[in-house]
């Protein structure tokens, strides 16, 4: 009788032990070659990170403070010269049905802003003087820092509040009876300090006073330079296409109308360009991580010839060589994919908690980071596989 050989076969979990050794005779080797994937990786996930954490404080942002202001100001005329909203514009566009809250700013030209009034007055610092209606705060979304906001009373005295760039140009951090600024050549009391208004980032830099105030001492005219309106969610549009001939009939032309959470949608289309080139980045740094694996797989191939040959001699197939030195590539690619979006969550938690984001990592940036450097692995190490299935026995064992 004739006895019959079958080959030995390799089960998967033979594949993994076998693979395994080939990278723990070589531990620096296979961790510098998977520290170049991991980099990649970390890259990549950290880039996808941050910006979805950034995009998810936008999203938070709008939100709280909606996406239904609107805001009206005057435009230019025909001849080109500055134009000028009525001084019952506010009063007509709060008669629009879906409008829910109007207030106004007006800018007092003329009138400069001064810690003191021993500073010369060429040294003006950029900040601009708004009378400002009292329901502006709720209209805005503004929140006060330090003090209070304009009431009934304080509204027809020479009282001012802070927008927040405007409180720290000034040097101050408090407001109260003690606190005064020189503005118009009028010395006013601080009685309250903003903190940054995302929607109106004109009122950082402004100090707002009242409208009566701003008539009495400074000679305001009257005239709102913005209105904003708050409006029903699902009539936003609709408002929007009348607001200019509500705020100005005989010359709507003269009007802009904009809806400032659209400045922030353009930030998110911003980030995600910016975005799209830091993936590139990384995927050129992933690129050179598995050159690098490739790199390490052929000089592995052509120290281990008589390991090769020796394990062709006692039976191995061509295909269960492949099999081994692919398996080596994987699992090379396989830990630095992993240990790459371990440190990409990682700096992307770090840098959301110091800008106080709630961080969002998408699954699709892990689960495909890691996806990616399998197949990496997989390109990378095939041509070193096929190469040492193609040794013959005699010809490997021929170089021990």
């Amino acid at each position: 009788m004739t006895a019959v050989l079958s080959r030995a076969r390799l089960r998967p979990r033979d594949v993994l032990r076998v693979g395994g050794a080939g990278l723990r005779a070589r531990p620096l080797r296979a961790f510098l070659s998977a520290l170049g994937i991991a980099i990649g990786i970390a890259a990549m996930t950290a880039v996808v990170g941050i910006s979805s954490s950034s995009r998810a404080e936008v999203d938070r942002t709008l939100a709280a403070l909606g996406t239904n202001l609107l805001t009206v100001s005057p435009g230019n005329t025909l001849t080109g010269g500055d134009a000028a909203l009525p001084t019952e514009s506010v009063a007509m566009i709060s008669r629009i049905g879906p409008v829910n809250q109007v207030a106004a700013t007006g800018k007092v030209t003329d009138a400069k802003v001064y810690r003191n009034d021993k500073i010369p007055t060429a040294q003006s610092g950029g900040i601009s003087v708004h009378a400002a209606n009292l329901n502006l705060p709720a209209t805005v979304g503004a929140t006060l820092a330090h003090g209070t906001w304009l009431n009934a009373a304080t509204d027809k005295y020479p009282a001012v509040v802070l927008g927040a760039t405007t409180a720290h140009r000034l040097g101050i951090t408090t407001a109260g009876p003690e606190t005064q600024i020189y503005l118009g050549g009028t010395w006013f009391t601080v009685v309250g300090i903003l903190h940054p208004v995302p929607l109106a980032s004109e009122l950082d830099s402004a100090a707002l006073i009242g409208w009566p105030a701003a008539e009495t001492y400074l000679g305001f005219d009257g005239h709102p330079t913005t209105v904003y309106t708050r409006t029903n969610d699902t009539a936003v549009e609709a408002v929007r296409a009348v607001l200019a001939a509500t705020a100005n009939p005989q010359a709507p032309n003269e009007v802009k109308v904009s809806r400032p959470s659209d400045a922030l949608a353009a930030r998110q289309a911003t980030d995600k360009a910016f975005t799209g080139l830091l993936l590139g980045l990384g995927a050129v740094a992933l690129l050179v991580g598995g050159v690098g694996v490739a790199n390490t797989m052929v000089i592995s191939v052509l120290e281990r010839r008589p390991e090769i040959g020796l394990r062709r001699s006692l039976g191995a197939t061509r295909g269960q060589i492949r099999l081994q030195f692919l398996a080596e590539s994987l699992l090379q690619s396989a830990l630095g994919g992993v240990g790459g979006v371990v440190i990409g969550i990682a700096v992307t938690t770090g840098y959301a908690a110091t800008q106080s984001w709630p961080t969002v990592v998408p699954a699709w940036a892990s689960t495909g980071g890691i996806a990616a450097t399998l197949l990496i692995g997989a390109i990378a190490g095939l041509y070193p596989a096929i190469r040492a299935a193609r040794l013959a026995p005699t010809e490997a064992l021929a170089t021990a």
